[in-house]
């Protein structure tokens, strides 16, 4: 998705229960903003330039 365009945002370790995708998707580059589960609703909200 990032390559296509796509801003991309990844729930951060601390706050999953299991942090298998979003460490995939950190580990291969293709996340822009790792944020907690709490901020990422108002992250979306925002939009890419309000991150």
């Amino acid at each position: 998705m990032r390559d296509a365009g796509a801003f991309t945002l990844a729930q951060d370790e601390a706050s999953c229960i299991v942090y298998g995708m979003p460490k995939e998707a950190v580990k291969h580059g293709a996340v822009d903003r790792i944020l907690p589960l709490s901020a990422i609703a108002a992250a979306l909200m925002r939009g890419p330039g309000g991150v």
